[in-house]
């Protein structure tokens, strides 16, 4: 059963990215007063790293206890450890390199420089996956302008069900081979955070919003708790008006 979803719309996709971290701080600390562990899927991409930096630099966040957060990534361009492409590299240098975190609970897909083929990289990880278990209690994701969540393309065969973890190796956007999430697995999570902003959103923003959402992957996930979109207002003019 899908949750109406809270939207949220801001001038531009820095205060996107401001509110979004302002208000994963909140959830954390909230998360972390209840239970010993949060597990939050982290999302590449110009706002989604955007969001992680704000987050690094913002004022509150020594108020959360981070080495009992979980890190875990949507997705993972199955390159070379030290790529600038790895939405994990990234992620360390915009946040994880600025708080104290727990390795142990730092969970990035494998590189292609890890002496694994594509396809057993996400058996590996999918065996990992279901070690660790995770109930992710956060899930951020960008979307792209053809309407692609985490690796998860229009046009491409949807993952079999239960599977959590699939290899994409021709990817429509460079680099071709990816590690992802499935839309169950998405599916699966309390809340889902989307981070949006740019005019080249907006058609997709608005099949998400419209009659046939689940014509593209955007429109197929939903938090199982909550689904929040932090909107700018050009990704979101043709739905919301200007």
């Amino acid at each position: 059963m899908s949750t109406r979803p809270f939207v949220q719309r801001f001038k531009d996709a820095d205060s996107v990215a401001r509110n979004a971290a302002g208000d994963l701080i909140t959830k954390l600390v909230q998360l972390l007063e209840a239970q010993p562990e949060a597990h939050v899927m982290l999302t590449g991409g110009t706002v989604g790293i955007a969001t992680l930096a704000a987050l690094g630099e913002h004022e509150d966040k020594t108020s959360v206890d981070f080495t009992r957060v979980h890190f875990w990534w949507g997705d993972e361009r199955f390159v070379a450890s030290d790529s600038g492409d790895r939405n994990s590299l990234q992620a360390r240098k915009a946040l994880l390199s600025k708080i104290s975190v727990d390795e142990s609970k730092v969970h990035e897909f494998p590189a292609s420089d890890a002496g694994l083929s594509l396809d057993e990289a996400a058996q590996v990880f999918a065996q990992h996956v279901d070690s660790v278990a995770p109930k992710f209690d956060v899930v951020f994701l960008g979307i792209g302008p053809d309407g692609h969540i985490a690796s998860l393309f229009p046009g491409k065969p949807t993952p079999a069900a239960g599977a959590q973890i699939i290899a994409e190796h021709d990817s429509p956007k460079p680099p071709p081979m990816r590690l992802s999430f499935t839309y169950d697995a998405l599916n699966a999570a309390d809340e889902i955070w989307f981070v949006v902003a740019g005019a080249d959103k907006q058609d997709a923003v608005a099949v998400a919003f419209g009659d046939e959402p689940e014509t593209l992957p955007v429109g197929r996930v939903h938090g199982s708790v909550a689904t929040r979109w932090y909107l700018d207002n050009t990704a979101g003019t043709k739905v919301f008006g200007c």
